[in-house]
């Protein structure tokens, strides 16, 4: 199979004016807003996940307890803290079937917009929405804050590389009061030129952030609500460990396969997080290669598939966060793609990318997939070969963003 086969994947379309597209921006835009309209028009019932998010804008103005059950409003439990609040204020503000579908479409809307933020090649770009966008629909179909989630990740990354500490931990900040998987952008801090303005920033959007609420709730409220937030965190950890047990789309993460492949559902899932952990962090012993560009991006693609594989709240919809992060790192890998990569990429797509899909036999799905958590396997492999690439980079490598 030679170059030219790929060629399809950057063809192109006019736009009135005459200027000319790559294909796969109205593919991106087209499925997300199927997807919205698709759940929209089965009711209610099917965008709980939005009627959660607004009820937190408005449980807190009205300074009710978040995590209680509201069966009248929604009906499962909201895991968000209060400064969520801040970001679905508009969409909050809007009639219910207005705001789900600018909430999911900004969500696709902005991912796209960091997408082509990346230092990447355009064609590179391309390929980073060819093999995302299924997951990035998935997510969208649940209406959930992943999509927004990866984007948040992935601006703080491309700021920091451009000397923007302010608006880099603006993102990190946001990220990590809404949903913690955000604090996982401290570590570009290694990237930062200008250090100590990016833990002054961070600390300044932390504070800031944590306290705007308090302006239409109250202080007492906000302070007694972030302690149970933590403790609402906890308890859900402990449930996804328990209904490990259970086949479903719950726990799909590295212990979840550890639990239900071997049966293990005591499995001392912090030694493993930490020894990732440990292993994540070693490669920066070398500070020669903070400014290597090639070390940069193999740490923001391992980055976003740690906070989903190494995490018991992941579930499929999360998923998006992992896809992106394998996308950029098979994007820069010469095209066409050798035998191993090219087996990878159908592996993500077969188990990952397309396993919550009727594209994959129910049977297959439900008794292999989902009861032993194989939607991770494809992004636990290319972790790991992440991370030995980031520790076979040479110092000596070119210094310096890869050319648009």
């Amino acid at each position: 199979m030679n170059k030219n086969h790929f060629q399809w994947l950057y063809k192109t379309f006019s736009l009135p004016g005459g200027r000319k597209v790559p294909l796969i921006y109205g593919i991106w835009f087209f499925l997300a807003a199927v997807a919205v309209l698709l759940e929209m028009a089965r009711g209610l019932g099917s965008i709980d996940n939005f009627l959660i998010y607004r009820g937190v804008f408005w449980h807190v103005f009205e300074q009710k307890n978040l995590f209680q059950l509201y069966p009248i409003e929604y009906e499962s439990f909201n895991n968000y803290g209060p400064a969520f609040s801040l970001i679905i204020a508009p969409f909050a503000l809007l009639p219910v079937y207005i705001g789900c579908f600018l909430w999911a479409m900004s969500g696709a809307i902005v991912l796209f917009f960091a997408i082509q933020k990346l230092p990447l090649l355009s064609q590179q770009k391309t390929i980073v929405l060819w093999i995302s966008c299924i997951e990035m629909m998935t997510a969208t179909h649940n209406v959930q804050f992943n999509t927004l989630l990866t984007a948040f990740i992935i601006l703080s990354f491309v700021f920091t590389l451009e000397g923007k500490d302010w608006l880099a931990t603006l993102f990190i900040a946001a990220g990590t009061l809404s949903k913690v998987y955000g604090v996982v952008g401290l570590l570009f801090f290694f990237f930062s030129k200008n250090k100590k303005q990016f833990a002054f920033t961070y600390i300044g959007w932390m504070l800031l952030i944590v306290c705007l609420p308090m302006l239409y709730s109250s202080y007492h409220y906000i302070l007694q609500t972030y302690g149970e937030w933590f403790q609402q965190i906890a308890k859900r950890n402990e449930q996804n460990v328990f209904n490990s047990s259970y086949a479903g789309m719950q726990d799909i993460s590295a212990m979840g396969m550890i639990r239900r492949i071997f049966g293990w559902y005591n499995f001392p899932e912090m030694k493993l997080v930490a020894v990732a952990g440990i292993a994540l962090l070693l490669p920066f012993i070398k500070t020669n290669r903070w400014k290597l560009s090639e070390f940069q991006l193999l740490y923001l693609s391992l980055l976003l598939i740690t906070v989903v594989v190494f995490s018991s709240a992941s579930e499929s919809p999360s998923f998006v966060l992992a896809v992106t992060g394998a996308a950029v790192w098979l994007a820069r890998k010469t095209i066409p793609w050798k035998t191993g990569y090219r087996i990878l990429l159908i592996g993500l797509f077969l188990f990952t990318i397309l396993s919550p899909t009727d594209l994959i036999p129910a049977y297959i799905r439900t008794n292999f997939i989902q009861a032993y958590s194989l939607k991770a396997l494809p992004c636990c492999i290319i972790w790991v070969l992440i991370l030995i690439e980031a520790y076979r980079i040479r110092d000596n490598r070119a210094i310096g963003t890869i050319t648009k």
